[in-house]
């Protein structure tokens, strides 16, 4: 699994070198928040986290890294994932394939890897879409969300998002709603609520019970 990720990490860097004399763009975005939540859990015991990543974009094909502190309550403190993948659209639908590869570098027993599929289509002025997110060795462990933004003045937009996860800790659905304002063209603050339909699960798959949890970030992208 070192080998793999160092594989993947070098070639993540190769891409982002070479992307500058290559057809192609690239954006970045660091972030701040009180409370790093994923599929309805924290993962920084509900504290604060840094985070920030890099994308690379040619035509339909897209890759990058993201990374976060993390607070399992165990050695791992950082997250590191990897992604590529192609967005072709036929009409005015877009579609999503590609991989996504979550790796801890301070205990590499938690690195998974996930497969995914997903849509978007317009919605009046906004979007609705679906991902479905499995486990990229077992094909288990299925991850299934329905998402829809909206952008109701300039500045201001709402979305949210309902999923179902069958971990393999236990089934679970989650949902988040959320309202986005943008302070100037790069930078935009986020405040969202988060809860999930089995609270006690979460005692034996996270340090918290997974209740309700509320997330502010401020996100800078360029």
């Amino acid at each position: 699994m070192k080998k793999f990720l160092l594989a993947a990490a070098v070639a993540t860097s190769a891409l982002v070198a070479g992307a500058a004399s290559a057809e192609g763009a690239l954006s970045y975005n660091i972030a701040a928040t009180n409370n790093y939540i994923w599929r309805g859990v924290s993962q920084s015991n509900k504290e604060a986290a840094v985070q920030g990543g890099i994308d690379y974009t040619n035509g339909t094909f897209y890759a990058g890294a993201w990374g976060s502190n993390v607070d399992f309550g165990s050695d791992a403190s950082l997250e590191v994932d990897l992604y590529a993948g192609v967005k072709p659209t036929v009409g005015n639908w877009s579609f999503d394939f590609g991989a996504v590869y979550y790796s801890y570098p301070d205990e590499d027993g938690l690195n998974f890897g996930e497969l995914k599929a997903g849509f978007s289509h317009p919605l009046g002025k906004g979007t609705i879409g679906a991902t479905i997110y499995t486990d990229w060795e077992t094909l288990e462990n299925p991850y299934y969300e329905l998402n829809a933004a909206y952008p109701i003045a300039d500045k201001w937009s709402v979305s949210g998002a309902m999923g179902k996860y069958e971990a393999a800790a236990g089934e679970y659905t989650t949902w988040n709603l959320g309202a986005t304002y943008a302070l100037t063209e790069n930078l935009s603050i986020d405040a969202r609520y988060s809860d999930t339909g089995d609270h006690d699960l979460g005692k034996s798959i996270a340090r918290n019970p997974m209740k309700e949890q509320i997330a502010l970030t401020i996100k800078a992208a360029f």
